[in-house]
């Protein structure tokens, strides 16, 4: 998102299911000590005209094999959101795999993956018509967008494919990662508690620790948790 050779760290933001960078703009410029890069799911964005991927594992270790010279060469972060953070957590196993991670995992708006239990035909069963009630729901989408057709046309085949690839996504065996890992979590979302987001504590075999913000499943939309990743990463 912009180069900062003076940034003692990196900070990798995962978007959300049916989201893109865009979603980070301005956080980079409020965490300025960062140097500030945004992942690009295909099929969106500038990476339009390639199609959505189907398998979260694939697509994760493929980011991670593009992350690996950032990781290798400057102490790198990553944060996910929702989808985001599965895929952010999948990546930073793959590189760990490998003999390197990251040094951080915020994990914000999702239950942790050994609670995901992936199912072929609830994926099956996500169409045009649900997912919209669920993006109206979770509060991510103006209700307005989703009535206008030309809208609906260019994001939905990669929304559409983003949550059959979450729904269908089992986190297996997993070694806990090496680094630490911080779980956010909206007040008042419908979709994770603070149990579920407690649950990410078996996720890593470092520090962790579970932080509740007022909002909703967007709640960092409004007010994005600078203070709390500032804190975290500052050891």
């Amino acid at each position: 998102m912009e180069s900062r050779p003076s940034a003692g760290q990196r900070l990798v933001y995962f978007p959300h299911a049916g989201g893109s960078p865009s979603f980070y703009r301005g956080w980079g410029e409020e965490l300025d000590e960062f140097e500030p890069h945004a992942v690009c799911y295909p099929g969106r964005a500038e990476r339009i005209s390639e199609s959505p991927a189907t398998d979260l594992k694939a697509m994760a270790r493929q980011i991670a094999a593009a992350l690996r010279p950032l990781v290798e060469s400057r102490p790198t972060a990553f944060f996910g959101h929702s989808m985001g953070a599965i895929v952010a957590y999948e990546t930073a196993c793959a590189l760990e795999e490998d003999g390197f991670g990251a040094t951080h995992l915020f994990a914000s708006g999702a239950r942790a993956p050994h609670l995901m239990r992936g199912d072929a035909a609830a994926a099956a069963r996500w169409d045009d018509a649900s997912i919209a009630r669920n993006l109206v729901e979770l509060g991510g989408t103006d209700a307005e967008l989703l009535r206008n057709p030309d809208f609906m046309e260019l994001v939905m085949p990669y929304i559409r494919a983003d949550f059959r690839m979450l729904s269908a996504y089992t986190a297996g065996d997993r070694a806990p990662l090496g680094c630490p890992v911080t779980a956010l979590v909206g007040e008042s979302d419908p979709r994770v508690t603070a149990a579920q987001a407690d649950a990410w504590g078996e996720s890593t075999r470092g520090p962790f620790r579970r932080v509740s913000l007022p909002g909703n499943h967007f709640y960092l939309a409004a007010a994005p948790p600078y203070a709390v990743v500032r804190e975290a990463s500052a050891g």
